[in-house]
């Protein structure tokens, strides 16, 4: 399990490589990336931004926990979770899940698992910026409702 809460950008052929020289026999291996959207949209004026902090220690153990309950779930034999922090601009890289396993469906499955939960239950906070105008981010109802119905499934 590599997971790592950065500044920096990462290398995605880079990840994918590491994941799958680490699993064992994987047969599928899912990934996901995360890109920061042009939240504004036409006509605002200025630079945009997202700047993400965190609580160093709690978050790391946050998304360790995630990847945890995902593995317990799913037969999984490797995951990465980079998620990035700092000041980011749109189309810059925020967020990468790479999950494998000897079959696709519990990849797929678990990659999603981890995704919703990261939007619900990490510990980041999340300030939008346009020009001089900044406001900070809630959780939407529909991201809770993705990671409930994993409450009352097996899979």
């Amino acid at each position: 399990m590599n997971i790592q809460v950065q500044s920096d950008d990462f290398d995605l052929g880079s990840e994918y490589s590491r994941l799958r020289h680490q699993a064992d026999n994987p047969g599928a291996i899912v990934s996901f990336i995360g890109l920061v959207r042009d939240f504004i949209g036409e006509g605002t004026e200025g630079e945009q931004s997202l700047t993400l902090e965190h609580y160093p220690g709690m978050t790391e153990k946050a998304l360790q926990d995630i990847a945890d309950r995902a593995c317990s779930r799913w037969p999984l034999s490797g995951c990465t979770i980079i998620h990035r922090v700092g000041k980011l601009v749109p189309s810059e890289q925020i967020v990468a899940v790479l999950v494998a396993s000897s079959h696709r469906d519990a990849a797929f499955s678990g990659a999603e698992f981890i995704m919703d939960y990261l939007k619900t239950e990490a510990p980041f906070w999340k300030k939008q910026q346009a020009g001089d105008q900044a406001e900070w981010v809630v959780s939407r109802a529909s991201d809770y409702q993705r990671a409930s119905r994993w409450k009352n499934s097996k899979h």
